[in-house]
């Protein structure tokens, strides 16, 4: 008894507690934007109401978007590697408390379904719970006590600073630039997801191009080549593949919800968080303009298919393919449009011959690629 009343105070007392992010921390992505993207596939009226919920203050906009697109918590991209520590250090003893600029009712779902946490501390739809005000409620909540945090942003900059023990979780290239600038060196470093090049490749999806290979079609059986030609047809090939890769990431955008539950979806980018659904944005943005743009310069009626393609391959997206025979026709005139835009960027006529086997061989590929396809979302 005497040895144990000789102990060092500091040992008996409890950890210091531990503090952790949500968004791009505890979960790779961002689950405002993972909200507006399902707001805009289930209910795409409300994005009219978004500029005057986003008038209201960012706290209130953030409670609305909560509240009209719950997501889906426990099929969340959570950082494996930072759960497994939460859970190690809760073995332990510590208080853990989700601190995050999210709004409180989707932080209170995450909280329930890990079922770790001490507390949260949230956005309320009245304070934007974020940067110096975070580190504030947290110290209103903790007191002026000692305390350890795990960030990912610049936004964490004031907790990370004042934190016994600073962590990081994929930190953003702005984070780290900061905490060198500042001295500030993390005590551990939650690095999960596959390298940005092989997140980029996945998510423009190269291997749907071959099928665009079609509108060399025409020029080829027509037996009239030429390297103008042959020109025009790789300008068109390129217009088409982009757009092809746009439409394909707005796809895994607006359905990454669902794709977070499908087995075979699961892995991609957007979904599992290794590539933020901004990015996707932009590329989906610089590749339609790169299409659009090259394809209102080749000759011919070309850009009138171009924008019939681009309307016809967002129908079947967003719901066509949805319709289960409806479907496998929407897929099949995808692949016939190719011939007659090859076919107008190389000024080359399309015999009734080649037309009508094409509608054919199109329809049974269609039929090969819905029936040994994933089931649609």
């Amino acid at each position: 008894m005497a040895g144990a009343d000789n102990q060092p105070e500091s040992s008996l007392a409890p950890p210091v507690p531990l503090c952790v992010d949500l968004d791009g921390t505890l979960v790779k992505s961002d689950t405002l934007v993972d909200s507006l993207l399902a707001l805009a596939r289930a209910r795409p009226m409300l994005l009219f109401r978004l500029p005057g919920r986003l008038l209201c203050g960012k706290a209130a906009f953030k409670a609305f978007v909560a509240e009209s697109a719950p997501l889906d918590v426990a099929h969340l991209p959570y950082n494996r590697k930072v759960l497994q520590f939460l859970h190690e250090e809760r073995a332990r003893g510590r208080a853990i408390y989700l601190t995050t600029g999210a709004d409180q009712a989707l932080a209170s779902r995450v909280a329930a379904h890990l079922g770790i946490f001490a507390g949260v501390l949230a956005s309320d739809g009245a304070t934007n719970l974020t940067g110096k005000r975070k580190l504030d409620g947290l110290r209103s909540r903790l007191g002026s006590g000692a305390f350890d945090y795990i960030g990912n942003d610049t936004r964490d900059l004031p907790l990370l600073a004042a934190a016994s023990m600073p962590m990081v979780a994929n930190p953003s290239l702005a984070l780290t630039i900061e905490l060198r600038a500042r001295k500030i060196r993390p005590a551990r470093q939650f690095n999960e997801g596959i390298h940005p090049a092989k997140a980029l490749l996945s998510a423009v999806r190269p291997q749907q191009w071959t099928t665009n290979l079609l509108v060399f079609a025409p020029l080829l059986l027509s037996h009239a080549l030429s390297a103008a030609k042959l020109l025009a047809a790789f300008e068109a090939f390129c217009c088409i593949s982009l757009i092809t890769s746009a439409v394909s990431i707005l796809d895994d955008l607006l359905n990454i919800e669902a794709g977070r539950r499908h087995p075979q979806k699961r892995p991609l980018p957007f979904a599992s968080g290794d590539l933020p659904a901004f990015a996707g944005i932009g590329m989906a943005a610089v590749f339609l303009l790169l299409g659009l743009l090259g394809g209102a310069l080749l000759a011919g009626k070309f850009f009138a298919w171009l924008l019939l393609y681009l309307a016809a391959a967002l129908a079947y997206s967003l719901y066509l393919r949805r319709i289960a025979l409806v479907g496998v026709l929407a897929l099949s005139g995808l692949y016939a449009l190719r011939l007659p835009a090859g076919g107008a960027a190389t000024l080359t006529p399309i015999s009734h011959w080649l037309a009508g086997l094409s509608i054919f061989l199109f329809l049974c590929l269609a039929i090969v690629e819905r029936s040994s396809a994933p089931s649609a979302t």
